[in-house]
């Protein structure tokens, strides 16, 4: 793959370095740390930036400032850099020379829809289990944000070349289940006629009533001597129904739906407890048995059969992962809700003791939503038993909207999702401000066509024109979609791209408003709207990751 801008400044760097150590300037036989890149808040600060010399200081004894000047010395020589110059007390700002930046255009030219794209992952099998939403009721806005969440990292997993399943996790076995087959039962003797109540944490949604009304359409009154099996059986079967019908209309896919009942139909979970107590990793203890996840960082020891010899949930966890590898997954990846917080080190701890590597196991969480309309906070659920559908959510401001500010902030961070800002067709809501900006793209190149004009190659243009700093601004941001989209893949966070595209379309909007694409100077009519062109690559495959459309017309 050919090497970024950022990733060419780190290794100048590394070679500034060692040639200062070659030259005696600097002190040798030290372990030199990699260099960090970071775009410039503030084009009048360069395109780049770093602060290489504050580490630097500790390991050669010296003052940043005086190592920044060293390596700039060396760094200003370099063909792609314009202008290199030491800030403060010790950062290193950086001017990339135009023509490197120009090459950017080409590298789009040829790339199209892989731009961006690496092969970092080397087709490493991967699973990335996310949602995985107990089938006992519709889906709500908190399932919408890991839905979402999960469906994004996926998505930059493949493009960085990883080979990504995505999976759901059905919670088919336990006492929820059989609530759930209880309450339908009292909802479908209700419609014949008795007066009954539903179990204690029963399920008291409309929905159930509605299943019930399916069931008795299908049934009449047949079913009044069925065991609550048959009434689970017929609830989950209709709620995942649903389930995927809403994750249809939300863009959301699933590669497979593991059904926990398979572990127990395969014998996975005793597979996995004779495993264990043959590494002698289980003790008895007050006629439970337990693990002792204590050895491997867990807070405490965790049981997996209880008193009563019934098996704990953390033992089906156990099993579902060992499963996974099983299958050949080599990195899994989990995406639970906050509260499960508690959870992590004991399930890393088990799958240590397995001998699975630490690495291969990446816990990830998301936080709550909140509901707003401007300042007035929306109620999150209705009347007992009910709350806001994603469904409900994303019919009222759409799957795009819905999407986009899923992602805008850190997965572990609280989300206030204001509905009213989601409906504007204003530059204050973020993704109308974006995908306009991919539409006046596609405008202005469709008036380009009818006026007679064409898209060259690069080779026919002359690059050169494009030297306002507004251009060369873009052409830096442009530069650095690999960059933004391996920096995701590795911290798995997908709202850096929301960030990405805002600032990039925010300096679009503004070099349109102040700069004619089309005129009367046909080099520089050339050169722009091959420019602008490349953007809308950019963007548009930007948007891909985030699973949001591109519009060419708004």
């Amino acid at each position: 793959m050919n090497l970024t801008i950022k990733q060419q400044l780190v290794i100048k760097i590394r070679d500034a370095v060692k040639q200062a150590i070659f030259e005696g300037i600097l002190p040798n036989g030290l372990t030199i740390p990699e260099a960090q890149i970071e775009s410039s808040k503030n084009s009048e600060f360069g395109d780049f930036a770093t602060n290489i010399a504050f580490p630097l200081t500790k390991i050669f004894k010296m003052p940043s400032q005086d190592i920044a000047t060293i390596l700039a010395r060396y760094l200003e020589q370099e063909e792609i850099i314009k202008k290199v110059e030491v800030a403060g007390a010790g950062f290193i700002n950086f001017w990339i020379a135009p023509t490197r930046l120009y090459e950017v255009l080409k590298e789009i030219e040829t790339k199209q829809e892989g731009y961006g794209s690496s092969n970092i992952g080397q087709g490493k099998k991967t699973v990335v289990e996310f949602l995985s939403a107990n089938p006992t009721g519709p889906l709500h806005v908190g399932h919408g944000r890991g839905a979402v969440i999960g469906d994004i990292i996926g998505n930059i997993l493949e493009f960085c070349g990883y080979s990504v399943t995505r999976e759901y996790y059905i919670n088919d076995v336990g006492n929820q289940m059989v609530k759930l087959g209880e309450s339908l039962r009292v909802r479908y003797l209700e419609l014949l006629g008795e007066n009954l109540s539903l179990p204690d944490n029963g399920y008291q949604g409309e929905y159930m009533i509605d299943i019930a009304k399916k069931l008795y359409e299908l049934e009449g009154d047949s079913c009044q001597d069925k065991d609550v099996l048959y009434f689970k059986d017929f609830a989950m079967k209709k709620i995942l129904e649903n389930i995927k019908q809403s994750l249809l209309s939300f863009g959301v896919h699933f590669n497979n739906w593991f059904a926990e009942s398979t572990l127990y139909n395969e014998g996975m979970p005793k597979k996995v407890l004779d495993k264990l107590k043959e590494m002698g990793y289980t003790y008895d203890a007050n006629g439970a048995l337990w693990l002792k996840t204590t050895v491997f960082g867990d807070d405490k020891d965790r049981v997996l059969i209880r008193e009563n010899q019934i098996p704990t949930y953390f033992l089906g966890d156990i099993a579902y992962h060992c499963s996974k590898y099983e299958r050949g997954y080599e990195l899994l990846v989990d995406l639970w809700g906050a509260d499960h917080h508690g959870y992590i080190d004991r399930l890393t701890a088990a799958c240590l003791a397995l001998n699975y590597p630490e690495e291969s196991l990446v816990i990830l969480l998301y936080q709550l939503v909140s509901l707003s309309r401007g300042n007035q906070p929306v109620s999150m659920s209705t009347r007992q038993g009910e709350f806001v559908t994603l469904d409900e959510v994303v019919q009222e401001v759409g799957k795009d909207a819905t999407r986009f500010f899923f992602c805008m902030r850190k997965s572990d961070a609280h989300l206030d999702f204001d509905l009213e800002l989601a409906k504007r067709q204003s530059q204050e809501n973020p993704v109308y401000y974006v995908q306009y900006a991919h539409a006046r793209i596609c405008s202005i190149l469709r008036k380009a066509k009818e006026a007679g004009l064409k898209i060259k190659s690069y080779d026919e243009i002359d690059m050169s024109v494009l030297n306002l700093s507004e251009e060369l601004v873009l052409l830096s941001k442009m530069s650095i979609l690999q960059d933004e989209v391996i920096g995701c893949e590795r911290a798995f966070e997908p709202h850096r791209l929301t960030n990405y595209l805002m600032d990039m379309v925010s300096t679009f909007h503004n070099y349109y408003n102040h700069h004619r694409i089309i005129s009367s100077e046909s080099a520089l009519t050339d050169a722009r709207l091959f420019l602008i062109n490349g953007l809308r690559v950019v963007l548009k495959n930007t948007l891909s990751l985030l699973g949001i459309s591109a519009p060419e017309e708004m």
